[in-house]
C-alpha cells in the first residue's frame, strides 16, 4: 500500500514551481487560441456568435461535452458519490441517456430548421421566427431567462475556479476568482464562438485524460481492484445503489437528462456544426468521452474513500477530493495537468455560457433599438456591443460568487433545471408540433419557469415532512410547460399554413442530406 504522510488539505498548499508551471502553460495556450480565432475572424456578428455554422464534428461533440459537463463532474458528482457512495451515479445515468436521445431527437432538426427560419443565431429568435411573432414577446421572454439562469450558472463557474485555487494553492479564494474569470473574459471576449469551440475541444482532451488517469493511479497505488471493496468495508452501503435515497430521489436523479432539450449552451453546438450529415459522427465521439468521463468521476469518488482513510487524511469539503488525490499521487508537473483538467472543466463551460448570454443580450435584446442594417459601421457596433455584453455579465457573476452559498452541484442543479424547465418542452414542440402557437408558448414557457422558481424556494422546504417535495424541480416544471403549452395552443390562434411547408421542408432535407 502506498501511503503519504498528508493530515490536512493545507499540508498542499505550497505547491512546487513544477505545478506553477504547468498552470501558467495551460493558461497561455487557451490565450493563444484566442488570439488564433481573433487573427482568423472575419468581424461579423454572426461568426462571433456562431463560429459561421463552419464546426467540424469532433470539435462540436467534445466543445458540447466540456460546455456541459462543468466543474461539476470533475469536483461536484465525485465529491457527492464521496459522501453518499454509488447510489449518486444515478445522475451521471440519467445524464448520459438525456446527451444520446438529444443527438437524435433535437440535433438534426434544429441544424436545419434554424437555418431555414431566417438564419437564426439564438434560441430566442429562432422561436421567434418559428412561430412568427412579430411582437417578439417570446423573444424578449427567452433573452430574459437566458440572461438571468446563465449568470447564476456562470456563478457556479467562478465558484468551482476559486475554490480550486483556494483548496490547491492556498489563494484567496477572491484571488482565484479573478483570476479564473479574467482568463475566460479574454480570450472569449476576442475571439467569440470560435474560439470558445476550440478552447472547449482542447479542455475536453484534458479532462478526459484525467479523469481516466487518476482512478487508475489510485487503484494501482492501493490495493488495485481491491480499492473498490476497500471502500465497500469502510461502509457497506458506499456501494449500494440506492443508499440514502429513494424512488423519489432516483427519479430526480435520473430527471437531469431532461434538462439537455432546452440547454442554450449546448444545443447551440448543433446548430453550428457545418452539415447535419456530421452529426452521427459527433453523436458516437461525444457520447464515448461523455460516457467514460462520468465512468471516471464516479471512480474518483469512490476510490477516495479508500484513498483518505489509507492517507488519514480529514478533508473538510468532500468536492476537493479529486485535488487531494491529484496532488498527493502524482509528481508536481502531473499534478499541475490535473488541476488545469479541473480548470477546464470549470472554464469552458463558463466560457459557452458567456458566448449564448452575450449572443441573446446583442441579438435579442440590442437590435430591438437598433435597426440591422448592411453598412459596415453597424455591423462593428453589433460585435462592440456583444463583446462588452461578455464583459458585462462576467461582472455580474463575479459580484454574486463573490460570498458562496451553496455547493457548486447545487447551484449548477437549479440554472440546469431552470433552462431544462423552461426551454426543453417548447424546442420539442417547435421541432416536431405544426400547432404550437406563440401564445402557447409564451404560457408554457412562463409556466415552465415560474414552477421551478416556486418549487426551489417554497415547497422543496416541505420535503422534510413530505417525500414528494424532495422531487427534482425540473420534472413539475418540464411537465407543466409542457401540458401548458400544449392545451393553450389548442385553443388559440393556430399559426401560418407556412409553419407546417417548413417543417416538411426540414424532414426531407435531413432525409436528402442523410441519404446523399
Amino acid at each position: 500500500m502506498y501511503l503519504l504522510n498528508v493530515s490536512t488539505m493545507s499540508d498542499m498548499v505550497h505547491q512546487s514551481w513544477q505545478t506553477y508551471i504547468m498552470i501558467a502553460l495551460y493558461f497561455i495556450i487557451l490565450l493563444g487560441i484566442g488570439y488564433y480565432a481573433y487573427k482568423n475572424s472575419t468581424g461579423d456578428l454572426d461568426e462571433y456568435m456562431l463560429g459561421g455554422r463552419n464546426i467540424g464534428p469532433y470539435v462540436t461533440a467534445l466543445s458540447a461535452g466540456a460546455a456541459d459537463m462543468s466543474g461539476w463532474m470533475i469536483m461536484g458528482l465525485p465529491g457527492e458519490v464521496y459522501s453518499i457512495g454509488l447510489s449518486a451515479s444515478w445522475i451521471a445515468i440519467g445524464l448520459t441517456l438525456g446527451a444520446y436521445i438529444n443527438y437524435f431527437v433535437v440535433a438534426p432538426r434544429l441544424r436545419v430548421y434554424t437555418e431555414k427560419a431566417n438564419n437564426s443565431i439564438t434560441l430566442p429568435e429562432f422561436f421567434k421566427n418559428r412561430l412568427d411573432d412579430q411582437s417578439n414577446t417570446i423573444k424578449i421572454l427567452a433573452g430574459l431567462i437566458i440572461v438571468v439562469f446563465f449568470t447564476l450558472y456562470v456563478n457556479s463557474g467562478m465558484v468551482a475556479g476559486g475554490k480550486l485555487f483556494e483548496s490547491a494553492f492556498g489563494l484567496k479564494y477572491h484571488y482565484g476568482l479573478i483570476l479564473v474569470a479574467a482568463i475566460v473574459i479574454f480570450y472569449t471576449f476576442i475571439g467569440g464562438y470560435l474560439a470558445v469551440s476550440l478552447t472547449d475541444f482542447f479542455q475536453g482532451v484534458v479532462m478526459l485524460i484525467a479523469m481516466v488517469m487518476v482512478p487508475i493511479v489510485t487503484m494501482m497505488q492501493l490495493n488495485g481492484l481491491d480499492t473498490l471493496g476497500d471502500a465497500a468495508r469502510l461502509e457497506p452501503t458506499n456501494l449500494d445503489w440506492f443508499k440514502g435515497t429513494t424512488v423519489i430521489g432516483i427519479i430526480g436523479f435520473i430527471a437531469w437528462g431532461l434538462g439537455y432539450f432546452g440547454q442554450p449552451h449546448i444545443i447551440v453546438r448543433f446548430m453550428s456544426i457545418k452539415s447535419v450529415k456530421m452529426l452521427p459522427t459527433a453523436r458516437r465521439f461525444g457520447i464515448s468521452w461523455m460516457a467514460i468521463s462520468l465512468l471516471g468521476a464516479v471512480l474518483v469518488g469512490l476510490t477516495g474513500i479508500a484513498f483518505v482513510d489509507a492517507q488519514d487524511v480529514v478533508i473538510k469539503d468532500p468536492e476537493t477530493i479529486f485535488i487531494l488525490m491529484g496532488q498527493v499521487l502524482f509528481h508536481p508537473l502531473v499534478g499541475g495537468f490535473l488541476l488545469a483538467a479541473i480548470l477546464a472543466a470549470i472554464m469552458s463551460t463558463i466560457s459557452s455560457q458567456l458566448i449564448v448570454t452575450s449572443s441573446s443580450l446583442t441579438e435579442d435584446f440590442y437590435k430591438l433599438f437598433r435597426k440591422e442594417s448592411p453598412t459596415e459601421d453597424r455591423r462593428k457596433e453589433f460585435l462592440l456591443v456583444g463583446r462588452l455584453s461578455v464583459l458585462v455579465v462576467a461582472i455580474v457573476a463575479i459580484f454574486l460568487a463573490w460570498t458562496p452559498n451553496d455547493t457548486i452541484l447545487n447551484l449548477v442543479g437549479n440554472a440546469w433545471a431552470g433552462f431544462g424547465a423552461a426551454f426543453g418542452p417548447l424546442v420539442l414542440l417547435s421541432l416536431y408540433w405544426k400547432n404550437l402557437t406563440r401564445t402557447g408558448a409564451v404560457s408554457g414557457m412562463v409556466a415552465g419557469a415560474v414552477t421551478v422558481l416556486v418549487w426551489i424556494v417554497w415547497v422543496k422546504p416541505l420535503g422534510e415532512t413530505y417525500e414528494f417535495f424532495n422531487l427534482y424541480e425540473i420534472v413539475p416544471g418540464f411537465f407543466i410547460n409542457l401540458f401548458v403549452a400544449y392545451f393553450v395552443s389548442l385553443v388559440t390562434k393556430k399559426p401560418a399554413i407556412d409553419v407546417e411547408r417548413e417543417l416538411e421542408e426540414v424532414k426531407a432535407e435531413i432525409k436528402s442530406t442523410m441519404n446523399s
